[in-house]
């Protein structure tokens, strides 16, 4: 990720929501990595739906989020999934 990929997320965050918010999240990963995104969010229910090849799935959460603060420690999270792509 960028150095300054937080701040400016932040800044595109705060200018759109009104905090607290309900914030979707949309993560491609390596099939055989689902479940570890999954893992990082066990209270919440995802929709998961496979790539044309089946190579990849994309994982949508949507969680209410108090603040930009928190969904940027979403993201940090999920960016230690091997593979992964944050949309």
């Amino acid at each position: 990720m960028e150095p300054n990929w937080a701040d400016s997320l932040r800044e595109k965050l705060d200018e759109h929501y009104i905090w607290p918010s309900l914030y979707t999240f949309k993560f491609i990963v390596p099939k055989e990595k689902v479940e570890d995104v999954k893992k990082l969010f066990p209270k919440h229910e995802s929709t998961e739906k496979i790539s044309k090849n089946g190579n990849y799935i994309s994982v949508t959460l949507q969680m209410m989020m108090p603040g930009s603060e928190e969904v940027i420690e979403v993201y940090n999270l999920a960016s230690e999934v091997e593979g992964l792509i944050a949309l």
